[in-house]
């Protein structure tokens, strides 16, 4: 990815994670990019500004003046010289300061000051992670504006497991690349953290979920039932919301598509009742939510602890019991100022079942396609779809990409929500 021309600002905080850092400096640089570092007084006590400096050919700013000159460092001209402003890795101390305008430093203050996308990257301990005042906090600059890029689960410098690690700098680069490209792609002019225009004006400010993928019922610890879902029109749905402005909160379900766009926030989960645990927590405060996954219908009642084996001579049996119906869960639930939309893939009497859902399920429109049509359904790149709404429309779309048919998708709700 080519960043010629593009300014990026890295603030670099005082946590163990700093010395990726220096890659994520490297990653910029190599693709053409001007990089100016900021760090905060403690980062400088796990890597030193002479390796970022050198790195990025710049000197880096820690203080808001240099001692020995009186040279002032104007937050102000930092922040408008940005394209994008990374805090990686950001401490619990550095994102509330964030969340709560604490301009104690150079890179808060220069945050504070910033008309660009700003992406945060945690990075702590799994029980600061977890501590309800960091939740609190991440909350507060997400709905800000600012991407966060969800720490990795593993080994921390505390030696537990559990989830904390600062994102791989090459995952942090492609993040926020893609996110400059597309804004020139489609014309945009930042705003503050975020970005303005056609496109990105029509859903800014709303809260979209979408769920996308199969998911996994296990039958013993290394077996599982499922169905071929590649997840790709759900993650082509939830690009195509971030691109149009929306802070979009993607259920994911175990497969190898993953969204380009910056704005997508990404939760995984394996089973149909933790993906239901997952949209039971951010339904209440959804605007759109877009039931895409193929959510499996049963699952077994009594999954062995231990691996099954074929030379017991015995064929196994399973109990199935109904999986939760988490469309018709969150119907229920759905208050008049939110829209949700399923989706139906119908091998006969496609329509028929396809607008039986859309009601039974208290739903305002279904996406209905058919394994029937040859180039829709599982595993392809795309799709042909019939869009049904409540009031009793119907609109038929040729095969398409299925990027063109999130398009669609988008155009159609926001046609039947006035925008």
């Amino acid at each position: 990815m080519k960043l010629s021309g593009k300014h990026i600002v890295i603030g670099i905080t005082g946590g163990i994670a700093a010395y990726k850092s220096a890659n994520l400096v490297r990653l910029f640089v190599k693709s053409g990019a001007e990089v100016q570092v900021i760090m905060t007084p403690h980062a400088k006590e796990f890597i030193t500004p002479v390796t970022l400096s050198t790195l990025s050919g710049k000197p880096v700013i820690s203080e808001f003046f240099t001692a020995n000159t009186g040279e002032w460092h104007s937050h102000v001209d930092l922040g408008l010289w940005a394209d994008a402003f990374i805090v990686a890795p950001a401490t619990a101390s550095t994102i509330a300061k964030m969340a709560t305008g604490v301009a104690d430093n150079m890179l808060v203050t220069s945050y504070l000051s910033t008309r660009a996308k700003v992406f945060v990257a945690p990075a702590m301990d799994m029980d600061m992670m977890m501590h309800p005042s960091t939740v609190r906090n991440i909350e507060t600059l997400r709905s800000d504006g600012c991407t966060i890029i969800e720490p990795a689960e593993g080994e921390l410098a505390s030696h537990l497991i559990g989830k904390g690690r600062m994102e791989e700098p090459d995952a942090i680069f492609r993040r926020v690349a893609t996110f400059l490209i597309e804004n020139e792609k489609y014309n945009l002019n930042p705003e503050i953290n975020g970005c303005d225009g056609k496109a990105a004006a029509q859903l800014k400010n709303k809260r979209v979920l979408i769920t996308a993928g199969p998911t996994r019922e296990r039958l013993d610890p290394v077996r599982f039932i499922s169905n071929y879902s590649t997840g790709k029109m759900g993650v082509a749905i939830a690009d195509e919301a971030a691109r149009r402005g929306a802070d979009v909160t993607l259920v994911l379900g175990p497969c190898n598509a993953s969204p380009t766009e910056s704005g997508v926030m990404v939760v995984n989960v394996e089973s149909a009742r933790d993906m239901l645990d997952v949209c039971e927590r951010y339904f209440p405060s959804t605007d759109i939510a877009i039931m895409c996954a193929a959510v499996a219908d049963y699952t077994v009642a009594h999954p062995s602890e231990v691996k099954i084996k074929r030379e017991n001579n015995e064929i196994p049996s399973f109990e199935f019991v109904k999986n939760p119906d988490i469309a018709a869960i969150l119907g229920k639930r759905k208050r008049d100022n939110q829209y949700m939309v399923g989706f139906a893939l119908e091998t006969d009497h496609e329509n028929v079942n396809a607008i039986e859902k859309l009601n039974r399920k208290n739903l305002n429109m279904i996406v209905m396609n058919s394994l029937r049509d040859e180039g829709a359904g599982f595993g392809t790149d795309t799709n042909k779809v019939t869009i049904h709404t409540s009031d009793g429309r119907s609109k038929e779309f040729g095969l398409k990409d299925k990027k063109a048919v999130a398009s669609d998708i988008w155009d159609s709700i926001l046609e039947n929500t006035n925008g």
